[in-house]
């Protein structure tokens, strides 16, 4: 188990900048036999409601048999509308009291979901959460750097134009995001620079929302127009999202790239499919989460469901450059 003095040093070797990229840069020690192990989940945060403590269960034991060396969590963290505060009880009732698995007990690199900006966005982003719960690490968008793989997390809500033009009874905490159009040119100047900079085996892209889903949001547009293209150039291989409560697979039909959601954590069963023109793998409309295991030459894939067993599994390898 990874104490509060042990993440203090590791974030304070972590936050210090690496190059010259705009996104800041974390740096996650690999292990000695090569191997990057994490679980990825999204859309959870329900006090332990919608069987989120059975999957909290099961990725505890998933995790300690694969010996994880982080989770990737792509964001809804904390629902109907993020959090009031840095002193809402919501952030300990949704995460540290429900993932006491020993195996958790690693980091969680974080990013904000549709949900967490109808609250008080910036609490999440706020040191005091890391003290009260040192595995919280969240930003709006940023890079891990994990020897074998780089994982480029972009904030995605503030592309959605919806949720500006049109948001109903929602309040979204926009502070420091707009005017929209500035904000969006920098995020994708920065990943796009950031992408053109690594080095890594693997180049991961992390969002909330889906690029391409069968489920009920489905594809979202404006990732498609804006972020997708700069992805692709820089030779993405894997796109990990949540947003649509589901577990999928699509691969691209016109690149390398494969669109995987792990959306699961909590609250499913939506009961919606609508095809799109990409290729589906796998889909499975109920609760769960993903494991990914990459090294140099090779990534293996696994989806599971709230039982723990393995829905879905697929691996791939590629040449290794000397």
């Amino acid at each position: 188990m990874m104490g509060p003095v042990a993440i203090v040093v590791f974030l304070v070797a972590a936050m210090a900048p690496r190059s010259s990229a705009e996104l800041p840069q974390l740096e996650h020690p690999p292990k000695e036999d090569g191997l990057l192990t994490m679980l990825a989940v999204g859309d959870w945060g329900r006090r332990g409601q919608f069987n989120q403590s059975l999957v909290a269960k099961q990725m505890g034991i998933i995790g300690e048999k694969m010996d994880i060396d982080f989770v990737v969590n792509v964001g809804d963290n904390f629902y109907d509308n993020g959090l009031t505060g840095v002193d809402d009880k919501a952030f300990e009732e949704s995460f540290t009291d429900i993932y006491t698995a020993e195996s958790l007990q690693k980091p969680w690199y974080t990013i904000l979901g549709n949900h967490d900006y109808r609250g008080d966005a910036l609490a999440q982003l706020s040191p005091v959460l890391r003290k009260l719960d040192s595995r919280w690490i969240c930003m709006k968008s940023f890079v891990v750097n994990a020897d074998v793989a780089d994982f480029f997390f972009v904030d995605t809500t503030p592309f959605v134009l919806s949720y500006w033009n049109n948001p109903k009874n929602n309040t979204y905490d926009w502070r420091g995001v707009a005017p929209h159009e500035k904000y969006i040119t920098k995020v994708l100047k920065d990943v796009d620079k950031a992408l053109k900079q690594s080095t890594a085996a693997w180049k991961i892209a992390v969002g909330h929302h889906a690029i391409r889903s069968v489920s009920e949001h489905g594809d979202t547009q404006e990732l498609i127009q804006q972020l997708l293209p700069i992805l692709q150039a820089n030779g993405v291989d894997l796109y990990i999202n949540g947003h649509d409560h589901c577990l999928e697979h699509i691969s691209s039909r016109d690149s390398p790239l494969q669109y995987l959601t792990s959306g699961a954590g909590s609250k499913a069963w939506r009961g919606s499919f609508t095809p799109n023109s990409d290729k589906l793998e796998f889909f499975y409309d109920g609760q769960g989460f993903m494991s990914l295991q990459l090294s140099k030459a090779e990534v293996h894939l696994s989806f599971y469901d709230v039982g723990g067993n393995v829905l879905y599994s697929w691996s791939h390898t590629k040449p290794v450059p000397y």
